[in-house]
């Protein structure tokens, strides 16, 4: 069983890619064809990076006009720093995508193009000297630059693979199904399977060991019309079985697991029985948070996932002070399931929380469900604040009284300085070490 977990694809949403890392084995990132590596997401690059996460790229777009491949596979080496070794390599410019060489075999697979591809596309397998009388030109170009990749050494190496140094790429189209189900067969093969997961002190749990369990995501109202809330982890260790009763390590708690589904956009359907690798989703475990561990037997406590540095700052108020009771309940939950980061000064609370997010998409998405969900309409005012750093009680009041800097809790207990000056920053952390400044996971 493969389990697949799709992610945003946008810089803006980068923390909640970064979650989603903290369950998986490994990743496939999707580049244009036309645009390359693009700014927005370079972010998801990092972060991946920054796990060691063994990496599958897949070139998109194909069959639309794009650009030259090898100046692509340059481009991820220098901006990224892994070195692709392409398992396919295209036949034809994009935009006249005629089939891919599988470096491995060197036959041609040839696609027969599907319509908006609802079907697999079909495949015909051709061989070498076939393929370099039907496809001429293209064929011969096709094959100096495989040499190319030849002569440079650009070749899977699974261990460097699995240390996150390379990138089995592959070229296709998604929109008509060309090089969907080779880039499948690469995750299938390539794809480690799941291995022990260092706990806290960094001893690895073996997997074979009873059960255990990370949450890596929560998220409310995915069935309108039950309006429940789901939590959803990965299987480390053991077995999970429906119906069991697991403890939650951060409140010593049991939880009855009655209510145990797998979820495919809007489909569920309850699943009895899971693996590790496995995800499964809980319905309405209103306790648990991002970054928790749920055990049954032998106690563990993985780390959590820490939440990443904000960039842009607003202060929400709720429009109809008679909604109030529903802006609190949903800034609340969209806390609890990270959509945005709640601030909170504790002598004002939920009056007018400061709403942080690394981008400004999160605001767009935070202001719909609050007034669609939850039935709370709010109206968002952007703050002069430009960077934060985490601090502590003791420095707190020495910042407060700074112009230009506050000192707000997030719902964790954490403290965060804001400042509105990156420079000010820089320089009271330069003469004032004595101050807890420190920065928070991929600032900047």
């Amino acid at each position: 069983v493969i389990n697949l977990l799709d992610t945003p694809g946008h810089r803006d949403f980068s923390e909640d890619t970064y979650r989603v890392l903290a369950a998986a084995d490994a990743a496939v990132m999707v580049l244009d064809a036309a645009k390359g590596i693009e700014p927005q997401t370079l972010k998801l690059f990092e972060v991946c990076k920054s796990r060691n996460m063994p990496l599958i790229s897949f070139i998109n777009k194909w069959d639309r006009p794009g650009r030259d491949p090898l100046d692509l596979i340059d481009e991820i080496e220098q901006q990224i720093g892994v070195v692709p070794t392409p398992v396919t390599w295209p036949v034809g410019i994009a935009g006249d995508f005629r089939g891919v060489i599988d470096r491995q075999s060197g036959d041609f697979v040839r696609f027969t193009r599907t319509a908006r591809g609802a079907t697999e596309a079909p495949e015909e397998i051709v061989e070498a000297g076939r393929a370099e009388v039907e496809e001429a030109e293209a064929w011969s170009t096709a094959m100096e630059e495989t040499g190319i990749l030849d002569a440079i050494g650009a070749d899977h190496d699974t261990e460097l693979f699995l240390a996150g140094e390379t990138t089995p790429l592959l070229f296709g189209s998604a929109l008509t199904n060309f090089g969907v189900r080779l880039l499948l067969d690469t995750v299938v093969d390539l794809v480690p399977p799941p291995a022990p997961r260092p706990d806290a002190k960094g001893e690895p749990r073996p997997i074979d060991s009873p059960f255990s369990g990370f949450v890596f995501k929560v998220q409310a109202n995915m069935d309108p019309a039950h309006r429940d809330r789901i939590a959803f982890f990965r299987v480390c260790s053991g077995v999970f079985e429906r119906g069991m009763t697991v403890t939650h390590d951060g409140t010593g708690k049991p939880f009855g697991t009655k209510y145990a589904h797998t979820v495919h956009g809007q489909d569920r359907e309850t699943i009895d029985e899971a693996f590790p690798g496995d995800i499964v989703g809980l319905v309405n475990a209103t306790d648990f948070r991002i970054g928790d561990t749920i055990w049954q037997d032998q106690s563990v406590t993985y780390d959590g996932i820490p939440s990443f540095a904000p960039e842009h700052f607003s202060v929400a108020r709720v429009r109809d002070t008679g909604r109030f009771k529903q802006f609190r309940k949903g800034i609340s939950q969209l806390d609890e399931e990270g959509v945005v980061q709640v601030l909170r000064d504790p002598d004002i609370g939920d009056q007018a929380p400061v709403l942080a997010a690394v981008g400004p998409m999160q605001f767009e998405v935070a202001v719909h469900r609050l007034e669609n969900e939850f039935g709370a309409p709010v109206e968002l005012n952007p703050t002069s604040y430009k960077v934060c750093r985490r601090t502590d009680e003791a420095s707190a009041p020495t910042l407060r009284a700074m112009q230009g800097v506050d000192v707000l809790v997030r719902s964790d207990g954490t403290h965060l300085a804001l400042f509105e000056s990156p420079y000010w920053l820089d320089r009271l952390a330069a003469d004032q070490p004595e101050l807890v400044l420190e920065k928070l996971i991929a600032e900047g």
